[in-house]
């Protein structure tokens, strides 16, 4: 098995100014391989630690990965720091130099002596294409270990390691020890309760299928990982037994969110949605609109946080909301008819609730929160309860408000386990 280390740099990291997610990230793809990190090591922007580091790890290590350090300024220390554990001299890499100055034309900034600097690199080593950020990764044999050097900016490390490196180090793995990992993303069933079906569905899980389960708050990703070896037959037949017990808990199996999936829906279906929001602030139209090809989907979304705004951007009645009070069945359902009469939508969503910590009372405690879904032909409602901190509340609701739109779109009939599990004790729904 590769023996696999990482090197984290940077001050911000040691002086806990930024919270470290890249090595959680770069163990979880390392795992899917089937390799687990065997030593970790952060140290800040200090030239002569980052050269020891290097030197040391190198020595024990097959592959090597160092992340950060690649920037413009003079604390990003990572190339010269390999160059002098190496004993290479830094030169202008010219494929280096040609990325850095493309990503400076894209954007119509003029190249500086900084931007350079990312082009200076150890002589001889070999460049790991970023396609997102300014700074070339690059990699370089030293002490007979791979050193393969990332940028600290996660939405660039992710690109790299999963297009560039990843596939390179699953080449070098013997057939027998590489793995195949399958995923699901489940929206409304907890890691849990989700152990609990499968131990009671399938109680003779076979050993060569691992399952594994990661919270990405608030859907749960399902993982069925084994080796290279294991008859396809049996990683089929299992991999449909627990889409068969998730159903239609599945939001995808491509790894997309929620919001992705009914956009990807509706642009199937050539249909619109529009929003009513309350107490998501508008969270559920930027999870639409943070998609790419929303623009063919969603029009308009509205965020009426008073009463006054419910009455005059989506036409709730004032007499609806004196009566009933701005949380209730009969609001939301005229949020999501005012709504799609101003839009002229095909589908629409609304939510209105207590996000708390304060506003609640014995009727509706904090937590409380009515959903409104549906077309122009029907609407319909249902009351939760989630009693948790604001932002974990909001998020939970928009995707709660989303995956109702991607069930009616599907046109599923079961209910999610969901409107059984958020209820208010002893009161109906």
């Amino acid at each position: 098995m590769l023996n696999v280390q990482l090197l984290l740099t940077g001050n911000e990291l040691m002086s806990g100014d930024i919270v470290d997610t890249n090595s959680v990230f770069i163990a979880r793809e390392f795992k899917n391989l089937g390799i687990e990190l065997t030593r970790k090591v952060t140290v800040g922007d200090n030239l002569q630690l980052l050269t020891e580091q290097m030197e040391q790890l190198s020595v024990d290590a097959d592959i090597l990965i160092i992340n950060g350090g690649l920037g413009p300024t003079v604390d990003d220390m990572t190339a010269q720091a390999l160059s002098e554990a190496a004993n290479k001299p830094l030169a202008l890499h010219p494929t280096a130099l040609e990325q850095v100055k493309a990503w400076c034309v894209k954007r119509s900034y003029r190249l500086t002596g900084p931007n350079m600097k990312q082009a200076l690199l150890p002589a001889g080593c070999n460049i790991v294409n970023n396609p997102i950020g300014s700074a070339p990764g690059f990699s370089l044999s030293h002490n007979n270990c791979q050193i393969i050097c990332t940028p600290g900016v996660p939405v660039e490390l992710k690109a790299m390691l999963r297009n560039e490196i990843l596939p390179e180090i699953a080449k070098q793995l013997p057939e027998e020890l590489q793995t195949v990992t399958q995923k699901l993303k489940v929206f409304g069933i907890g890691e849990s309760g989700l152990q609990k079906m499968v131990n009671e569905t399938y109680p003779n899980w076979p050993e060569e299928i691992e399952l594994g389960f990661r919270a990405t708050m608030p859907l749960l990703e399902v993982k069925l990982t084994s080796r290279s070896h294991t008859s396809s037959t049996l990683r089929d037949e299992w991999y449909n037994k627990i889409k068969g017990l998730l159903g239609q808990h599945i939001v995808s199996e491509n790894g997309n969110s929620i919001a992705a999936t009914v956009v990807e829906l509706l642009n199937q279906q050539g249909k619109t949605i529009t929003t009513a929001e309350s107490c998501t602030g508008g969270m559920i139209a930027a999870q639409l609109t943070g998609i790419a090809g929303s623009s063919n989907v969603f029009e308009a979304g509205f965020v009426t946080y008073s009463n006054r705004m419910k009455a005059k951007l989506v036409n709730v009645n004032e007499k609806t909301l004196e009566q009933f009070g701005a949380v209730s069945e009969q609001v939301v359902k005229e949020m999501v008819t005012g709504a799609l009469a101003v839009s002229d939508a095909d589908y629409a969503v609304s939510v209105s609730g207590i996000a708390g910590p304060d506003g609640g009372t014995e009727e509706k405690p904090v937590g409380t929160v009515w959903l409104a879904w549906g077309d122009k032909q029907q609407v319909f409602a249902k009351r939760l309860y989630l009693p948790t901190h604001r932002i974990h509340f909001q998020n939970f609701i928009a995707n709660t408000g989303l995956d109702l739109i991607r069930r009616l779109i599907l046109g599923y009939a079961d209910e999610p386990r969901y409107f059984v599990e958020r209820q208010l004790k002893n009161k109906t729904s």
